[in-house]
């Protein structure tokens, strides 16, 4: 009997059943406790109307040659042509940059999620094709972790060393007595993690912890941030998580709960923040009285969770969301410095997360051994800007840019490359985004379906999903590594991005740097031989890779001792430094307070954000945005699937309303509202929810952008993407992520017939010379 055909994708691994040469549907896989229903989209999707399935070009270009009307982007039809025409075109158009532009004028950082995939992931593909080319202007951070990126490795370490080595959930549920979760822990958002998630751990995990007698502490403006009845939830106004936590802050100095020895042998700052928080600096006391007038939050609620906080074994948690805000950086050095103040870091169930919940990896009891990774080489090109910051550059070639203690000039980018990824789902304000997408002279998209991104190319090239080619998927802290054979024939023309990118690099010259002489199975072997050398270091003995892939599947053991964050540290700080400069941890930075920004000084603070409840506008009737991550898929990947479709509200992305706030509008669960303010507006579907907190609306992100009227400036769009909302402002100059969770809107019922949804339908097209 042959051995199954499995696939890994970022929300499960699945065993692949077909029929007919079809998919016909993804099994979840055996050991998973917990799997995603997201996978039930793909079958369908496959050959649905959206797939891309020939190379075209938009119109203009064609007609007039390459830089013709990019104001026309997403107005022009499109031509389909032979993939000789197509790669000719763009290998000659970016031979004719690099070398009247040089290659800094070519912007290849193309974020997105791309496939679980580890060798025919876009990004590293085109990154390492760019790379043979002469290099590019790339990207630093992501937009889901801008800001921690940039402040962590300043006062503790790198996010990457804290994704290895977040304490596993099995350590939390036999030493953790009380649990807070600042932005709760939500499992939707758990459902995935970056390169592949066998096991899913949130939802047993919590479960376990309130069976062993753990208290779990939700403070959320949304009660689903964190399933289960057993949570106790303190509803808080958005954005104001940091003055809760001085709050609770000062309750422990005040009181002497603080941990005085920890501080003074692990830690380095803490007199100067103490000046602060006491209100010597400024005259201004953060206690929870003060707390309590900015959170919502009765001060007596605050007096005792911080004197429960020091009485037990305490895990503080900080979600993601929390530093997608103006001022996003705050949230998690005050979580540290709470932490530090408690005196538990590096102790068994006590101490701080930086994500439980946010991907399925971050305390997994699985080694941090991530497997084949493609190399992509070296840039030539020592330019990259924050991701958050793209529209900026687009926009203002030759501006200043401050972050982390230096500035940055913009390049002049007359070509942008994207695979991999829909920046009209990740971006904010995307009117904004509009104007600056329609400034370079060329973009080229290689893609599966046709995204906004794509309808908004010049040139389109098809790209295979991950069913329709061979692949290793692996990640770090998940147990699996899998054979991801082609299960069925590649749609239409469609090539995977390696076959791309060589049949490019041939054009270019760059073919033997680029493949290596290696065709895609020699790659898979490589990369899998690589990683049977790496893996020995983790105690891991991986088969030789054809008994590998003719089984499919390596399921690797857990490690023998669940991970403890920064145990070693705690137990001799000396011989188990940070990677700091002090080598402690820093409660107060002297470099960045070396930097002089007035919107991040050099410990944490309570900074006002731009947008928020305790400061609203003198007219309108504003509700706090959240716009969160959906549930029904991940980002916008496959919202054109029947998980996402079945969620939505004649068509549109629904939008939370507590049903006190609709009732004050007017409003009825399943209405059609119109969602604006001054960026933009964007059509909703009203689905009432008292898990929130009053003058809150929620609206997960991922809805394929789909304006009325292409050719209008600020036109409405009728499918209900947040980022028509939200702010495209850097959440400080020290780290310049985004900051999309500081929007203010105002809701409105929707008056006559709501127009069609067309995100999903093909752009139009038309014979050349038509």
């Amino acid at each position: 009997m042959p051995s199954p055909i499995y696939t890994s994708t970022h929300w499960g691994l699945y065993e692949v059943e077909r029929a007919a040469g079809a998919v016909t549907a993804l099994r979840p896989y055996a050991n998973d406790p917990d799997p995603s229903p997201i996978a039930r989209s793909i079958p369908a999707a496959l050959i649905g109307a959206t797939r891309l399935r020939r190379p075209a070009i938009r119109r203009s270009v064609l007609d007039d040659g390459p830089g013709s009307a990019p104001e026309r982007r997403g107005i022009d039809p499109f031509v389909e042509v032979p993939w000789d025409q197509a790669l000719d075109l763009v290998a000659a158009e970016i031979d004719r940059v690099r070398k009247q532009h040089g290659n800094a004028s070519i912007f290849a950082g193309s974020y997105g999620w791309s496939s679980a995939g580890r060798f025919h992931h876009a990004q590293s593909q085109v990154h390492r094709f760019m790379n043979c080319a002469g290099g590019y202007t790339g990207h630093l951070g992501s937009y889901s972790l801008g800001a921690a990126r940039t402040l962590m490795p300043h006062i503790v370490m790198g996010m990457d060393e804290v994704f290895a080595t977040m304490t596993a959930w099995p350590v939390l549920e036999d030493h953790c007595k009380l649990f807070v979760a600042f932005g709760g822990v939500p499992a939707k958002n758990a459902q995935v993690g970056t390169g592949g998630a066998s096991r899913h751990w949130v939802r047993g995990g919590l479960q376990r912890l309130a069976t062993a007698g753990c208290r779990i502490v939700n403070i959320s403006p949304v009660r689903g941030d964190l399933e289960g009845e057993q949570a106790q939830w303190l509803p808080i106004r958005p954005n104001t998580d940091v003055a809760l936590m001085l709050g609770i802050a000062h309750v422990l100095l005040s009181e002497g709960l603080h941990d005085s020895g920890f501080l003074q042998t692990h830690c380095v700052g803490f007199e100067r923040f103490a000046g602060y928080l006491t209100g010597q600096a400024d005259g201004q006391q953060r206690d929870a009285a003060w707390a309590a007038g900015i959170t919502g939050i009765d001060a007596g609620q605050i007096v005792q969770l911080a004197r429960a906080m020091a009485s037990q074994r305490t895990m503080l948690n900080a979600s993601w969301s929390l530093q997608r805000a103006d001022h996003g950086e705050q949230p998690y050095w005050m979580l540290v410095t709470l932490a530090a103040m408690l005196g538990q870091i590096g102790l068994p169930g006590g101490g701080f997360g930086l994500g439980y919940g946010a991907i399925n990896n971050a305390g997994a009891h699985a080694a941090a051994f991530s497997g084949p990774v493609l190399p992509q080489g070296s840039n030539a090109v020592q330019m990259a800007i924050p991701v958050a910051r793209i529209a900026d550059m687009l926009l203002d070639p030759g501006g200043k840019l401050e972050f982390n203690g230096e500035v940055l000039a913009y390049p002049d980018i007359r070509l942008v490359y994207w695979a991999g990824g829909n920046p009209f789902h990740h971006h904010q304000d995307i009117n904004r985004f509009l104007r600056a997408w329609r400034r370079p002279e060329t973009i080229i998209v290689n893609e599966q379906y046709w995204t906004a991104s794509a309808k908004l190319a010049d040139v389109v090239l098809p790209a295979t999903t991950s069913l329709e080619r061979d692949d290793i998927g692996s990640t770090s802290r998940d147990s699996c590594i899998v054979a991801m054979k082609r299960a069925i024939d590649p749609v239409g023309e469609s090539r995977d991005d390696y076959a791309i990118f060589t049949a490019l690099s041939q054009r270019l010259g760059t073919a033997a740097a680029y493949t290596e002489g290696r065709d895609t199975m020699g790659w898979l072997r490589h990369l899998y031989d690589a990683s049977v050398v790496s893996g020995r270091s983790f105690g891991i003995d991986l088969p030789a890779f054809d008994a590998f892939w003719e089984t499919g599947l390596v399921d690797m053991p857990p490690p023998a001792r669940p991970t403890v964050m920064l145990a070693g540290f705690r137990a001799d700080p000396v011989a188990h430094a940070l990677p700091t400069p002090s080598g402690r941890i820093e409660i107060a930075s002297e470099v960045i307070a070396g930097f002089g920004y007035d919107d991040c000084p050099g410990h944490p603070a309570w900074l006002e954000p731009a947008e928020w409840l305790g400061r609203l506008p003198p007219q309108g009737n504003w509700l706090h945005l959240i716009s969160n991550q959906p549930s029904t898929k991940l980002h916008s990947q496959y919202d054109h699937g029947v998980v996402s479709l079945e969620n939505k509200i004649d068509g549109r992305e629904p939008i939370m309303l507590h049903p006190d706030d609709a009732a004050g509008r007017g409003l009825a669960d399943g209405d059609i509202v119109r969602v604006h303010n001054a960026r933009g507006a964007c059509l909703a579907g009203v689905r009432l929810d008292a898990g929130l907190l009053r003058g809150v609306a929620v609206m997960a992100t991922g809805a394929w952008y789909d304006p009325l009227d292409p050719a209008v400036p600020g036109t409405l769009d009728k499918h209900g993407n947040p980022n028509m909302l939200t702010r495209d402002a850097g959440t400080s100059r020290l780290t310049q992520g985004c900051s999309a969770h500081t929007t203010l809107v105002e809701v409105e019922k929707y008056r006559g017939e709501a127009p069609a949804v067309s995100a999903f339908d093909p752009p139009d097209f038309v014979q050349r010379g038509a």
